[in-house]
């Protein structure tokens, strides 16, 4: 099976080295050329063959610059799995473009920083026709612990919208209660210790626990990444109150202006001292 991974970040790069681990004949497409086994400088070239063709970049302009170029050349045989995070008001736009062309679209956001793509622990959220999943199956299955079949297109990019939005105001909340704990004189040691022990303990907190620690703000999953989610998210809300949603944007706001975005997002704890 013949694979395009478009946009080798952090997570791009490693889906495409897992895959070829595999046996697969992986291509890879990436905006700033790297130098990677199968790298296509030429990204219509890149997709040309391919059955399952990865989307994976930074927000809606970037996927619809991708599509620009590749939907010329996409025929009926080929899946276009698009994992990008993006709302569902581009997805089902994104969706009639590529269907168009008589190729398959699969929508499949995915939660899972770099130690589970690492790890292959993504879990994938799909949305689209069950015939169209399976075509991109035999790909997904390779890089995942679990795949969910959300609903119709859409659906599932709306859901880790709403995924994030709960990571970004867990994570909100972890850090001012670490910075109040800090502020008192008790160390992060007693602080966590006590919260393993604590109802409010998460996976995210474990996950982040190390960076704080330690002020290790490699990304895992950046802060302009998260920053756009939640734009997103309010951009589809409607007239729905989301007021922690409201404010915590502005705080991911200030990491901005402040030059954090290529940063983990847990580096906005910094913002508290």
């Amino acid at each position: 099976m013949k694979i395009t991974m478009i946009g080798l970040g952090i997570i791009g790069d490693i889906w495409a080295r897992n895959l070829q681990k595999d046996g697969f004949e992986v291509r890879s497409w990436n905006r700033t050329p790297k130098d990677f086994p199968g790298f296509e400088p030429d990204l219509a070239k890149a997709v040309k063959g391919s059955e399952i063709i990865f989307i994976v970049v930074a927000d809606p302009p970037a996927v619809q610059q991708v599509l620009d170029i590749i939907l010329p050349v996409l025929k009926k045989g080929q899946t276009v799995v698009q994992s990008s995070t993006i709302s569902t008001k581009w997805t089902l736009e994104f969706a009639r473009q590529v269907m168009k062309t008589g190729a398959k679209f699969v929508e499949a956001p995915f939660t899972g920083s770099k130690p589970a793509a690492e790890n292959r622990k993504t879990v994938f959220y799909l949305g689209g026709e069950k015939e169209d999943i399976e075509a991109a199956n035999p790909a997904l299955e390779r890089l995942s612990s679990h795949r969910l079949h959300i609903g119709p297109l859409g659906t599932a990019s709306a859901l880790k919208l709403a995924m994030n939005m709960n990571i970004a105001m867990v994570f909100e909340g972890l850090s001012e209660s670490l910075s109040f704990a800090r502020k008192q004189g008790i160390s992060d040691e007693t602080y966590f210790e006590a919260l393993h022990l604590n109802a409010s303990r998460s996976g995210l907190s474990d996950l982040k626990e190390e960076k704080l620690k330690k002020s290790d703000f490699s990304p895992q999953f950046s802060l302009k990444h998260m920053d756009k989610d939640l734009r997103l998210a309010l951009e589809d809300a409607g007239n729905i109150r989301l007021p922690q949603l409201r404010e915590t944007k502005k705080i991911y706001d200030e990491g901005m202006s402040k030059g954090l975005g290529d940063k983990d997002f847990s580096v906005l704890s910094t913002l508290l001292k």
